[in-house]
């Protein structure tokens, strides 16, 4: 593979590894270029701003949230060294390297669900259902360009 796409796809990877939202309408963040644009310049404001937390909520709410950012990254780190791999190679890929690869990646999947799970929990109990839902859908919605744009760059196995 070509080590000019695998640093492009690292770049690619490492920007959105740890998504930063522009302060913008946050009560209009369906348009994905828009949320794309948003996730470049800082999260956390955007977050913030999105629900109004209270002074309370805020107290229960941020801890949560970093540990959050924390699993993503772990999840991200994880992926990236799987796909690093698999386009670093120059020859063709071994059964049993295909199967370590496909198993690398639901790995990664398996771990994102739960720290997902984790996340929900946590944040049904620090804030009113209508922002914990929100909050919810900000991070779907950064999570599904993330998704994207990492399918869009990683090769297929032949």
């Amino acid at each position: 593979m070509d080590k000019n796409v695998a640093a492009m796809f690292l770049a690619a990877v490492t920007l959105f590894a740890s998504p930063a939202w522009a302060q913008g309408n946050p009560a209009d963040m369906t348009d994905m270029q828009a949320l794309r644009s948003a996730v470049r310049a800082d999260k956390k404001v955007f977050v913030a701003s999105t629900l109004q937390l209270t002074d309370a909520e805020a107290k229960k709410f941020w801890p949560i949230y970093d540990a959050y950012q924390r699993d993503l990254d772990m999840v991200n780190r994880q992926q990236i060294r799987a796909i690093e791999g698999l386009i670093a190679r120059d020859r063709p890929l071994s059964d049993p390297y295909a199967r370590q690869l496909a198993n690398d990646l639901i790995s990664g999947d398996e771990t994102e669900v739960k720290a997902r799970r984790k996340l929900y929990n946590g944040v049904m109990r620090a804030l009113p259902p209508k922002k914990a839902a929100r909050y919810m859908q900000i991070e779907a919605k950064v999570r599904a360009f993330q998704d994207y744009d990492i399918a869009t760059t990683f090769p297929l196995v032949k």
